[in-house]
């Protein structure tokens, strides 16, 4: 039985944004949306998410600059770093909707292998990252005074065996989801398991939570961006106790403040995803979420290109996802085997293909 135990209790605000969450959860369900729609909600909120959490640790890179990088494969001077991360976690968050769909157990291989993709790992090759094998300290950026001191590397794979326990004994004991992913959120930033990633590692935890909870609201909302609002109470809220010191009141104090601010937040980000959908919907037209979760990061950028064509070829695809013919004409045979392109021009030179799934136009 997990030994870590955490203090909150369930206020009037906390029960009031489950309802809100589940409302708005329960509206996106049923509202009918085309696969060009969906597909551009979710790929803005990829985008968004990766932005906001890499510009809460510090990224310069602005929306539009990150997009490009991710996009475009566009380069930036001096910024060699903040390409890296934005990449990085547009991987991870590749990687976290593929576990979702599985419906994977959570462990501390998948959180390794997040880790890794968010520090640089490539995505199918990422190799799970050990933990910290030294002290590490948290200080104000500006001061560089000393803001917290998290528990010494020898209690780290103690913390985080414990920590997935409780995941596993509290999701079959019926604790809502949410407050799961709240809990799970801020105990990692309380074990400070690496010495880099940490924050953002801690964020897609939670989210990977959220969508194997069926919490993933077809893919459309992102916490970081609500987060990033107002980074201050972001970091207030986790602030918990009056030790700076793990070992000397945060790992018993009562955290139901940070509870109340995540909760707070995914709802009003669930809400803003609920405006924003019902307005951009169009009625009548079926809900093809499931297509779109099997797509992977290429087929996702294929897709997108036909928001504006109703065809592609073959030297397109080269062009758009950066491939040798080669590698191209293997990748488009095992997308036309799969279903998700159609022939529709068969001559070597210049074939041309066409999408093999229902798109509203």
């Amino acid at each position: 039985m997990a030994m870590f135990d955490p203090k909150f209790v369930i206020t009037s605000k906390i029960a009031s944004a489950l309802m809100r969450i589940e409302a708005a959860r329960q509206s996106i369900v049923d509202l009918p949306m085309t696969t060009r729609l969906q597909a551009r909600l979710r790929e803005t909120a990829r985008l968004l998410s990766t932005h906001y959490s890499t510009q809460i640790e510090g990224n310069r890179l602005t929306l539009d600059e990150a997009t490009r990088v991710i996009q475009k494969d566009e380069h930036f001077p001096g910024r060699q770093r903040d390409e890296q991360e934005v990449l990085g976690y547009y991987r991870a968050l590749d990687e976290l909707e593929k576990l979702a769909a599985k419906k994977s157990k959570i462990t501390e291989k998948t959180v390794q292998t997040l880790h890794a993709l968010v520090m640089g790992g490539r995505r199918g090759k990422a190799k799970p990252t050990p933990y910290r094998g030294g002290q590490n300290v948290i200080k104000d950026s500006r001061s560089g005074a000393m803001v917290y001191l998290p528990p010494e590397a020898k209690d780290v794979s103690l913390l985080m065996a414990d920590l997935m326990e409780w995941l596993e004994e509290n999701k079959k004991s019926g604790l809502p989801c949410p407050i799961r992913a709240a809990i799970a959120h801020y105990q990692f930033a309380t074990i400070h398991p690496y010495y880099d990633g940490n924050g953002r590692t801690a964020r897609l935890l939670a989210t990977l939570i959220l969508y194997v909870g069926g919490y993933d609201l077809k893919g459309f909302y992102s916490l970081e961006e609500y987060y990033a609002r107002d980074l201050p109470s972001y970091y207030n809220a986790l602030v918990v106790g009056q030790s700076h010191n793990y070992y000397m009141g945060r790992a018993e104090a009562d955290i139901t403040g940070w509870v109340e601010y995540f909760i707070v937040g995914m709802a009003e980000s669930f809400e803003s995803v609920q405006r924003r959908a019902k307005k951009e919907a169009r009625a009548g037209k079926t809900d093809q979420s499931q297509i779109l979760r099997q797509l992977d990061i290429r087929q996702r950028k294929v897709l997108e290109h036909f928001s504006e064509a109703d065809s592609i070829t073959a030297i397109q695809i080269e062009k758009l996802l950066k491939l040798k013919a080669r590698t191209v004409r293997h990748l488009c045979k095992s997308w036309v085997d799969s279903g998700f392109l159609l022939v529709i021009d068969s001559s070597k030179k210049a074939r041309k293909y066409t999408l093999n799934i229902v798109l509203g136009k």
